[in-house]
């Protein structure tokens, strides 16, 4: 499939391998440790290969678990894409291979909770890693639409959950400087009206969405995605 990205994306792609490089070597995150997650969706398409225009939904655990995600979010023709443990540097380098080649109508991603739960990384770090994300899809595909769903609460990082706002900023402000970037806020639904997270709305490890989170979740990004115009096709 990754032939049929032209030519004359090559230069570009090897200076944002670069940059990718960088940023996971600047905080000793090896995104080789994905490489086997990311041949095994390559099998995949080789076996059925997906549509194009579709919407590649991509991120960090709370993608992979979302067994039912294609029924939530139908009738949007939707490919997933989520690698668990990912950081937005991890997107960023493995974009050529589970973004690009499906040529989306539409990429919806959530990264940034493992930045900055589990890898502190900066929230300057994580929006520049994003820019790059953004710069490498739009060269290739300057229609695409970009959804970042915002970092969620949870029981098990709530001191980190500061930093997540200010990642959750950073987000909203690049969707309002971008026409082709749009921000899901699928935080404020997981939040009692005091401002607490709510207690009732995960698994054991107090991180992962249960069966009513992934309710919440899941009727949140489906209706972001319904009610911009250009997801009013299938």
């Amino acid at each position: 499939m990754q032939a049929r990205i032209g030519f004359s994306y090559l230069t570009l792609l090897l200076a944002f391998s670069l940059a990718s490089t960088v940023s996971a070597q600047s905080r000793t995150i090896d995104p080789s440790r994905f490489d086997e997650a990311i041949a095994a969706f390559e099998a995949m398409d080789r076996e059925m290969i997906p549509p194009e225009e579709a919407i590649v939904v991509t991120g960090s655990s709370s993608i992979r678990r979302w067994d039912q995600i294609e029924e939530d979010l139908a009738p949007l023709t939707v490919i997933p894409r989520g690698f668990g443990g990912s950081t937005m540097a991890d997107l960023l380098h493995f974009a050529d291979r589970i973004v690009l080649p499906y040529k989306p109508r539409a990429v919806v991603i959530y990264e940034g909770d493992n930045d900055t739960g589990s890898y502190g990384v900066p929230p300057a770090q994580i929006i520049n890693e994003l820019n790059e994300l953004a710069a490498m899809i739009h060269h290739v595909l300057p229609e695409t639409r970009i959804f970042l769903i915002s970092v969620k609460p949870s029981l098990a990082r709530t001191e980190y959950w500061d930093v997540a706002q200010e990642t959750n900023e950073l987000y909203k402000k690049l969707a309002t400087e971008n026409d082709k970037i749009f921000y899901i806020d699928i935080a404020t639904p997981l939040l009692n009206p005091d401002g607490t997270v709510m207690n009732d709305i995960f698994v054991e490890d107090d991180l992962h969405l249960n069966e009513k989170g992934t309710q919440i979740w899941a009727a949140t990004i489906k209706a972001a995605l319904m009610n911009n115009n250009e997801m009013q096709y299938e």
